[in-house]
């Protein structure tokens, strides 16, 4: 475990190996479990801001469902998760001509339609924060439709947290990752 500031990160976010392999995946992510994605603080009202500019990037299904019932909805638990089409996939998502799952969002950010790349938690995805009242906990999530990714990111020696460094640095800044990366370095031992 690595203590950083109010930040508490485990162990396989530094040993673990990630790489998203969406030929073997297809976007999986984007379609199972639950509930859409999970937003954080202004998430809701950013989706809301540029709408007009990521609907064309959206699937005919998505947008009904968005104009109907609108891009998020309650978790029950007092936040928010992005809508999803029947209870599937998520309302920002659509299949490419290869049948994988791309964010609408990103495909905007991409193109620069948008300035706001995606939810933070999609972004940081393989790791899940757990808020509490004075730290964040940092964990690997392990799922079984990641199981190639897994091995992608072995073959291609790239641990969690290079995976995910552009979210890392968006969710707790430079000066944190460059801590972060100097403490896994620091604990790793050099061949």
């Amino acid at each position: 475990m690595i203590l950083l500031d109010n930040t508490c990160i485990s162990d396989d976010v530094a040993e673990k190996f990630f790489v998203c392999n969406l030929d073997k995946c297809k976007g999986a992510c984007c379609v199972e479990g639950d509930m859409g994605a999970p937003l954080e603080g202004d998430e809701p009202a950013m989706l809301d801001r540029i709408y007009e500019d990521v609907k064309p990037y959206l699937s005919p299904e998505g947008i009904r469902v968005i104009e109907q019932q609108g891009g998020y909805e309650s978790d029950g638990d007092g936040g928010y998760v992005t809508s999803t089409v029947g209870g599937r996939e998520c309302v920002y998502a659509t299949w490419n001509d290869r049948g994988i799952l791309k964010c609408g969002i990103e495909e905007a950010y991409n193109d620069g339609k948008v300035d706001w790349k995606k939810p933070i938690s999609c972004h940081l995805y393989p790791i899940r924060i757990t808020k509490y009242e004075s730290f964040h906990a940092l964990n690997y999530d392990r799922w079984p439709i990641c199981s190639p990714a897994c091995g992608f990111g072995e073959q291609l020696n790239v641990p969690i947290y290079k995976f995910v460094r552009e979210a890392l640095i968006r969710a707790y800044g430079e000066e944190w990752y460059g801590r972060l990366t100097r403490a896994i370095e620091e604990k790793t031992p050099t061949e």
